[in-house]
């Protein structure tokens, strides 16, 4: 039987790739295990004769083989790809489960970094799991033996150094600091790239979305602010992202306001109207349409003639949406937000093949003239015709996600909108699914909820008068506070007013919308100037601040790009120090938060991870020199320059983490 000891092949490296797992790394694992079977004399088919399972062995291993080179070749695609150190050991520890339990199904896997350095770098804490599901079926089987049999069936690779297992069977991983090395000069080399993430995807983004003749107000900041940062995060890793602004520019309101203009600007067909302020003229309109019944009546009829496509009236409505959209426009600027506007008229002819195939299908009900839709699980109907033939909201976002899927060919659909409207978004996907457009397994469609902007007091964000705060005041209000602050600092002493114009908006901004996107987004939060404009603490403020420290560095010890990217090629990055090696690994855990924000769409954890990167980059700082200087003149009279390449990598993960976050550093603050 010694013949198939060498057969086995599980010793060469085993190629594994970040999911989605390719098809040909199930089947190695499977062939794997047939292999292992052939080899133990417990399981082994003694109907076989030994020429015959000779020959079946050579089979498995030739088909091995195969697959391996073409998963190599595969992984040859990566390319510049940041590699998701935590996926990869998930996927051998899972090779390694397989090998060693072939029988036990759907096994759990748990690898996660460790919280002390004495434990390692990472934990594998699946034996103590598995032991609770083999008692539950009557085996008892320690999990340190479980644990030891997952360690000798680990294949090898190069990322583990070694493994020891503690306690009741935490398996403790040790990472190979050549890797991480060679990981860490790969970054620099190829910039900060995204982690491997499967096929390109097409990705539409439903966030904004504020109303027409309305002033943008605190209530759409969240959704703007967290909507593009979700963009830029698909955008990172190569999806093809469409970002729509669901704006609110249709429906019975634009009666009034058509028939107010006609009345306060009646040449506006020749003459565009000078409307300085909307919400004054939205009040003045609405003022009227409930006070006088000849103005109401008339109101109406402005709608029927909008809804009939009356060109007149096309036109006055499309001047009270340029008014808007001129408004919108200087709120997005300041932000930096790139959007498409798509509102609920865009949908206004598809509406009624919606109800036409609700009711093609027998899913819909009369209700004192109504014409509802009950979806299977939800406590509500949805209205998708009124009794007077009119449509609904429910009819506008139905037809909505109907053009996404089947026009747009979307295989994510995400609405960023608030946690108030999550039992409609529940109602409006499940009528979807039960009329069959489309299939959750494939298609994503999904609701990412935000809690509300609360004022100190822990109430509704108002203005003291008790009226919402519009947006535009808010930001600047920021640029106000931010100016104060870096004037505070005498900043304007050491920078240019160009300078000192750009870390003021910087500041403003970066912080307003950190502020935000570090806290979780289903939770409410307060706003409050004084705590994100502190440079103490997880705040934008102490993050720019210490970006620019970072990248003074390298300018200090008068060393140049070109100088930095050669020594990028040809320094090998040491990690011999406990701070060095903290912070080696701190930097690559970059793809790995990556992945996890794409899995839930929770922004907040590349926030976490952004300060706890700039924190251990202070303690690597304060123990390991980069540059000695001579303490008389300040001459530098030693470069560390795998020293100047952490920070420089330490930088670029920054750099590109604000990116995500649509802050914008500066160079000089």
């Amino acid at each position: 039987m010694q013949d198939f000891v060498f057969c086995l092949g599980v010793s060469a490296p085993f190629p594994t790739l970040s999911p989605p797992y390719r098809p040909q790394e199930k089947e190695i694992k499977s062939l794997i295990a047939e292999i292992e079977n052939l080899k133990n004399p417990v399981i082994l088919d003694y109907s076989l004769g030994l020429g015959e399972m000779l020959e079946e062995n050579t089979k498995l291993k030739y088909r091995l083989n195969v697959l391996k080179r073409s998963l190599q070749e595969e992984e040859g695609k990566v390319g510049s790809s940041m590699i998701n150190i935590n996926q990869r050991l998930q996927n051998i520890f899972s090779a390694a489960i397989k090998l060693a339990y072939p029988h036990f199904e759907s096994p759990p896997l748990a690898v996660t970094p460790s919280q002390h350095a004495r434990f390692g770098d990472y934990q594998c804490n699946s034996a103590m799991a598995m032991s609770q599901q083999l008692k539950a079926k009557g085996e008892k089987i320690n999990p340190v033996e479980i644990a030891k049999q997952i360690i000798n069936s680990i294949p090898k690779n190069d990322i583990i150094e070694k493994v020891d297992i503690a306690g009741p069977g935490f398996i403790n991983v040790h990472l190979n600091k050549e890797f991480v090395s060679k990981l860490l000069t790969d970054l620099l080399v190829n910039g900060v790239q995204p982690p491997l993430v499967g096929p390109k995807r097409k990705v539409v983004v439903d966030f904004s979305s504020p109303n027409i003749a309305k002033e943008m107000h605190v209530g759409h900041l969240r959704s703007t602010i967290i909507g593009d940062s979700m963009c830029r995060l698909f955008e990172f890793v190569g999806y093809d992202v469409l970002r729509l602004n669901h704006v609110g520019d249709w429906g019975t309101q634009f009666g009034m306001l058509i028939a107010h203009l006609q009345d306060k600007f009646p040449d506006y067909l020749f003459v565009s109207p000078p409307i300085g302020d909307l919400q004054a003229f939205y009040k003045e309109s609405k003022k009227r349409f409930d006070e006088e019944e000849a103005f109401k009546k008339r109101a109406y009829e402005c709608v029927v003639q909008l809804q009939s496509h009356n060109p007149e009236i096309i036109k006055a409505w499309n001047l009270i949406c340029d008014v808007s959209r001129k408004e919108f426009q200087k709120i997005y600027d300041c932000l930096d937000i790139k959007l498409i506007e798509r509102g609920e008229s865009y949908y206004q002819d598809m509406m009624v093949d919606v109800v036409k195939l609700f009711e093609e299908k027998g899913m819909t009900q009369l209700d004192e003239g109504r014409k509802i839709v009950f979806p299977p699980g939800c406590s509500l109907p949805l209205t998708i015709e009124k009794s007077d033939g009119g449509y609904t909201y429910d009819t506008s976002d139905l037809a909505a996600l109907r053009q996404r899927i089947f026009d747009e060919k979307a295989d994510m659909i995400i609405y960023v909108v608030d946690n108030g409207q999550s039992v409609h978004f529940q109602t409006i996907f499940a009528a979807a699914q039960m009329i069959g457009w489309y299939d959750p397994e494939k298609i994503r469609v999904e609701h990412a909820g935000f809690g509300v902007v609360l004022g100190e007091d822990k109430k509704k964000f108002k203005t003291r008068s008790g009226e919402t705060v519009r947006l535009i005041d808010l930001l600047n209000e920021g640029l106000k506070r931010s100016m104060e602050k870096l004037l505070a600092k005498e900043r304007d002493k050491v920078l240019t007013p160009d300078e000192l114009k750009a870390a003021k908006e910087a500041v403003a901004f970066g912080c307003i919308k950190y502020a935000d996107l570090s806290h979780n987004r289903t939770n409410d939060y307060i706003f409050s100037f004084d705590k994100m404009l502190d440079d103490r603490g997880n705040t934008a403020a102490y993050l720019l601040y210490a970006f620019t420290r970072i990248r003074s560095i390298t300018r200090l010890a008068n060393i140049d790009d070109v100088t930095l990217q050669k020594a990028a090629r040809e320094t090998t990055i040491l990690l011999n120090h406990d701070k060095e090696w903290k912070l080696g690994k701190c930097i690559l855990r970059f793809p790995e938060i990556i992945n996890k924000i794409l899995d839930d769409l929770y922004l907040h954890s590349l926030c976490d991870y952004l300060f706890e990167l700039a924190t251990t980059f202070t303690e690597f700082y304060d123990n390991c020199y980069c540059v000695e200087k001579d303490r008389q003149t300040g001459d530098v009279i030693k470069v560390n320059m795998w020293r100047m390449l952490l920070c420089d990598a330490t930088a670029a993960v920054m750099a590109k983490s604000f990116a995500i976050l649509g802050i914008k550093p500066v160079q000089k603050m």
